[in-house]
């Protein structure tokens, strides 16, 4: 996926985006606004997607990690202490569909 980029910064990250027959955009995420991180894995048709939810914005960031950085950001997350590391072991072996998300959502 050569159209979505994952720059890995000292304080965050920067996306650039370029999607054929859309409008390019740019965001820069800091680590210090996310609230929380979610993984939904993917199978061999689909990529695994990570949700970046940041402070002040309504909706969360859809991120795949078939973009370029993205194993780089799945490392970088887990070293910020935004998603737990034995978390993202389960969610490397997780049946197509799973979601997991750091800090867990508690059921009501």
């Amino acid at each position: 996926m050569d159209w979505y980029t994952i720059e890995i910064l000292d304080d965050g990250i920067r996306l650039d985006v370029r999607p054929p027959d859309r409008d390019a955009w740019e965001e820069r995420i800091f680590f210090k606004d996310v609230e929380r991180v979610c993984y939904e894995a993917g199978d061999f048709l689909m990529s695994d997607t990570i949700y970046i939810f940041v402070r002040g914005r309504e909706h969360s960031y859809a991120i795949p990690t078939e973009g370029e950085g993205g194993p780089e950001l799945w490392g970088a997350l887990v070293k910020a202490g935004l998603f737990d590391g034995r978390l993202a072991i389960e969610a490397a072996t997780a049946e197509a569909g799973t979601i997991l998300c750091w800090p867990e959502i508690e059921s009501a």
